[in-house]
């Protein structure tokens, strides 16, 4: 277990350092991928409530230090329109509700239907960037929710959403290469009672 963990914290650190590189899609809105919300949903459902907290603390540590960090609003050079900047710390909150999302489903999850804990990933972030936008709305003293906002919190979304079997397969993988089984209840056959 310990192997296991410490390759999902490496994960989640490479996760964090692709994130940078990843662009907005300006045909979708600026929608983009969000990787390392993803790397932190998809590892949620295959580890203990512990290491999920752990996961949430990091997660939501790096994410609020590569965006809240700075100017305010960010970086002029790199984002044109600049937005209030939330307190340091309200992702770690923020990632902790993802990953209690995440492992309400992992009974199912354990019984080899991966695909439910996919789609409520994109589930997950959607809501996350909807509170993320309503917390923002909070802090300017007025609400405005533009249909753009919501088309790029719904693109983004479904966008990460799609890449999920990708971070599901590369966590398998690190599974095997660690020794760790992700126990599925639904795989094993019991003992049948014949009356």
């Amino acid at each position: 277990m310990i192997k296991y963990t410490i390759s999902i914290i490496l994960l989640t650190l490479a996760a964090c350092m692709l994130q940078q590189f990843l662009p907005a899609i300006g045909g979708l809105h600026g929608a983009r991928v969000l990787i390392l919300p993803l790397v932190f949903l998809c590892a949620a459902v295959t580890v203990d409530f512990a290491t999920m907290l752990l996961l949430a603390y990091l997660c939501g540590f790096l994410w609020d230090a590569q965006h809240t960090l700075g100017p305010q609003g960010g970086d002029p050079a790199i984002y044109k329109e600049q937005i209030e900047s939330l307190h340091f710390g309200y992702s770690i909150i923020l990632y902790a509700m993802m990953g209690l999302l995440m492992q309400g489903i992992q009974p199912l999850f354990r019984k080899g239907k991966w695909h439910l804990s996919s789609l409520l990933s994109g589930i997950a972030i959607f809501l996350y960037l909807f509170s993320e936008y309503l917390l923002i709305n909070f802090v300017r003293g007025d609400f405005v929710f533009p249909m753009t906002a919501f088309y790029r919190i719904y693109l983004t979304s479904a966008l990460t959403m799609l890449f999920s079997p990708v971070v599901f397969w590369l966590i398998f993988q690190l599974a095997a290469i660690s020794r760790h089984t992700i126990r599925y209840d639904g795989l094993k056959r019991g003992p049948r009672y014949i009356d």
